[in-house]
């Protein structure tokens, strides 16, 4: 019973930091969550693997 308190008390902080994190940010949006924006990831100009967008049609350079 102890260890499912201790891990229901974790889980809910872990969703709560999510929710502060979504509340913070500008319209609720993770920067750089689109692959084709990060040149560590794609270094060969293909489209996002999530999207489908070219690295030049995304919002967030």
């Amino acid at each position: 019973m102890k260890l499912l308190l201790i891990t229901v008390v974790l889980l809910g902080i872990a969703f709560a930091g999510i929710a502060i994190k979504i509340w913070a940010k500008k319209d609720g949006k993770f920067a750089g969550t689109c692959a084709s924006q990060n040149s560590n990831f794609n270094d060969s100009g293909e489209p996002c693997g999530f999207c489908g967008k070219m690295p030049e049609d995304c919002e967030n350079k």
